[in-house]
C-alpha cells in the first residue's frame, strides 16, 4: 500500500493561507501520502506548523516553485481540481477521474493539482493537467475549501486502492514536460498551416491541450503524432 500510495504528488498552486498549507499536510498524513510541491510559496510558516499537528514532515520534505511548469515537469500524470466548467477543457466525473488515478503503476508519478483558495486554477494552469475534476456537492456553495478538497480526493483514493485487483496497469506516458514539448511542436506546426490563427489562438489552443492531455502520451504516441504533423498534413 506504500508503494502505492508513493506514486502520488499533492500540488498547491499559489495557496494563500498558511494554515490551509498545514491543513493539508495534516489530511496527507490522516491518509498517508507523504509527498506535497508548493508554487508560489518560498518557505513554511510557523502557523503552517500549528495545523499540521503530527505532520510536520510531511511540512519539512515539501519542495517549493516559482512556476507551475517546473513543479510537474517530472510528473507523467495530472489531475486537476477545478469547481468551474470550462469552454475549452473537458472535465471527468469525480469517480472516474479516481478510477483513473488508481490503475496507473506504482511507479508512475501521479501529480494531483489544487488552485488557490479563492480564484482556483486558472485556465493557463489547467494547461499543466491531463485531466480534471470536480468534486460533487449537494448545495450552491462555489466550492469546498481548499483543504476539505484535498481530503476529500485523498481519501477516495486511498479506500478504492484497498480494493484494487491485481494485473490491471495503465501504459506509462512520457513526463509532463515531454508531453507539453510535444504539444508545442504540434501547435507550431497547426500555426504554420494557418489552422491556429491570432483571432482563435486562445481558444484553439486550449482545446488542443485539452485533447491531447487527456491522450497523456505514451513514446509510441509521441512518434506517430510527430510523424503525422511532420508530414503536413492537409487541413
Amino acid at each position: 500500500m506504500n508503494a502505492m500510495k508513493s506514486r502520488f504528488t499533492v500540488v498547491l498552486v499559489r495557496p494563500e493561507h498558511p494554515a490551509n498549507i498545514g491543513f493539508v499536510a495534516r489530511n496527507m498524513k490522516n491518509t498517508g501520502f507523504g509527498q506535497l510541491k508548493l508554487v508560489g510559496v518560498s518557505g513554511i510558516e510557523e502557523e503552517s506548523y500549528r495545523t499540521a499537528v503530527h505532520a510536520r514532515d510531511i511540512l519539512g520534505s515539501a519542495r517549493f516553485y516559482d512556476r507551475l511548469t517546473d513543479a510537474t515537469a517530472d510528473l507523467e500524470v495530472v489531475f486537476a481540481a477545478t469547481s468551474k466548467k470550462r469552454k475549452s477543457y473537458s472535465r471527468l466525473p469525480f469517480e472516474d477521474a479516481v478510477e483513473k488515478m488508481v490503475h496507473f503503476s506504482d511507479s508512475m508519478r501521479v501529480g494531483l493539482l489544487f488552485g488557490n483558495e479563492r480564484t482556483g486554477l486558472t485556465s493557463e494552469e489547467l494547461k499543466y493537467s491531463n485531466y480534471r475534476f470536480g468534486i460533487p456537492q449537494a448545495t450552491e456553495q462555489p466550492s469546498y475549501n481548499l483543504a476539505a478538497a484535498v481530503l476529500i480526493t485523498l481519501f477516495c483514493i486511498y479506500t478504492r486502492l484497498q480494493h484494487l485487483p491485481d494485473g490491471f496497469e495503465l501504459e506509462r506516458p512520457l513526463t509532463q514536460d515531454e508531453q507539453r514539448d510535444t504539444i508545442r511542436i504540434i501547435l507550431s506546426k497547426l500555426e504554420e498551416k494557418g489552422f491556429i490563427h491570432k483571432t482563435n489562438k486562445k481558444h484553439t489552443t486550449e482545446m488542443i491541450c485539452d485533447l491531447f492531455g487527456r491522450l497523456c502520451m505514451t513514446k509510441k504516441d509521441r512518434r506517430l503524432l510527430l510523424a503525422l504533423f511532420s508530414k503536413g498534413i492537409d487541413l
